[in-house]
């Protein structure tokens, strides 16, 4: 045979052997396919129906509990991986329900991930579906959990809370009782009383406030709010604190456009931001509040002069209840609401609070709002209202401070 007859030979050889080889490699991924995402697969009459509708995760386990079928939600959560279920827990449940024939219903916190970031909350229904299949349906209660569990954890805080002033009232109106031919001591603790009254109409106020936010649809609800005047609104209602302890409180600059949101909670929040600067800065001291339109955002800063929060919890200073001292918080009638409502109202408004803190320099707290895009900008004379009682030189002075603290 001479060589071009075998070259070929061996030419049409290689391509059968090739065209063979790859009609066996498609064969064997229909196979594969078939097997491992069975299309062929068929539910019982009306199932397919009832699960398109369900609204919940779905799996659908073999005899074996090898995943026959499985919603994209249910990847999702993290209920399957690969071919199988995922969790021990979940394995569990199918294998009783295929040996008693009984629906199974479980409320579940799974991890959300291999790696085990997060966990998952889900209510679990375990049902046979035929004669050889069970389905698992599933749906995510994560966030229900978590709200019934803040307002358990809110409802112990506030009953622990109240408990404080309730109590001192009670206590000194026995001794005031007792006292009652003592007018220095009548005197003395009628004080003590109208104190711990204050200090319990302010807890209740700042718990009617937390109680508005959760009502406040700020998004349908809103309107254009100009944040100079809400500003000088929040300023206002501090007057009385601020001269009891002869604070003077500076505002300089202003914002160029309005935000969108409620008027009332935005006071609400600047109102206690510069409420809890007042409360810290020592006495004769000055509060400044920095106004300005920044980047599409309206920026408002406070700074005080008090005595600083460590690294470790400016973190925690927006948490409900979390006080930097609590002996300090009772002398100064704090509730440890207020910077938590500061931060519930400006997330609901699409912005953000930070803080900027040194150890004996005082604090910076800055709150940023997106303006509205496209809006009529405000008039010129919008912060004069703001900085009529402030000298050029000390609003710039208020200003410099504000920016140069600003992180």
């Amino acid at each position: 045979m001479n060589p071009l007859t075998v070259g070929l030979v061996a030419g049409l050889l290689g391509l059968a052997v090739g065209v063979f080889g790859m009609l066996a490699f498609r064969a064997s991924e229909r196979q594969r396919r078939e097997l491992v995402v069975p299309d062929e697969f068929a539910l019982p009459d009306g199932s397919a129906e009832v699960l398109s509708v369900i609204g919940r995760a779905y799996v659908i386990v073999d005899a074996i509990d090898g995943v026959l079928r499985a919603s994209p939600s249910a990847f999702a959560y993290g209920l399957v991986r690969g071919h199988s279920l995922v969790h021990p827990e979940l394995l569990e449940l199918t294998g009783r329900v295929r040996r008693d024939g009984v629906i199974e219903e479980r409320l579940l916190e799974l991890p959300r991930g291999p790696l085990g970031g997060g966990s998952l909350v889900v209510e679990v229904r375990v049902a046979s579906l035929g004669a050889d299949y069970v389905l698992v349906l599933a749906d995510d209660r994560t966030e229900m959990v978590r709200t019934e569990e803040m307002r358990n954890d809110f409802v112990a805080n506030v009953s622990h809370e109240l408990k404080t002033p309730v109590g001192a009232i009670s206590l000194l109106a026995e001794a005031l009782e007792d006292a009652a031919e003592d007018d220095r001591a009548v005197r003395r603790f009628a004080a003590r009383m109208h104190k711990e009254a204050g200090r319990l109409a302010v807890l209740v106020q700042d718990i009617i406030e937390l109680s508005r936010l959760t009502a406040t649809n700020v998004v349908q609800e809103g309107q254009p709010v100009d944040i100079n005047a809400v500003v000088s609104e929040a300023v206002d209602r501090n007057k009385l604190p601020a001269e009891s302890k002869n604070i003077q409180v500076r505002v300089g600059g202003s914002a160029g456009s309005p935000v969108h949101g409620d008027p009332e909670l935005l006071t609400t929040a600047f109102r206690n931001l510069i409420d809890n600067a007042i409360r810290y800065s020592p006495e004769g001291s000055r509060v400044g509040v920095g106004v300005r339109s920044r980047d599409g955002l309206a920026c408002v800063s406070v700074t005080d002069q008090g005595p600083g929060i460590s690294p470790e919890e400016q973190d925690r200073v927006f948490e409900r209840f979390y006080r930097l001292d609590s002996a300090r918080s009772r002398q100064t009638g704090g509730t440890g609401l207020g910077l938590s409502i500061v931060r519930h109202v400006v997330s609901n408004h699409g912005g953000e609070v930070t803080v900027w803190s040194q150890s004996g320099q005082g604090s910076t707290f800055t709150v940023r709002l997106p303006e509205l895009e496209d809006a009529e900008p405000l008039p010129d004379d919008a912060g004069k209202v703001l900085t009529t009682a402030v000298t050029d030189g000390v609003i710039q002075q208020t200003q410099a401070n504000a920016a140069g603290k600003e992180q």
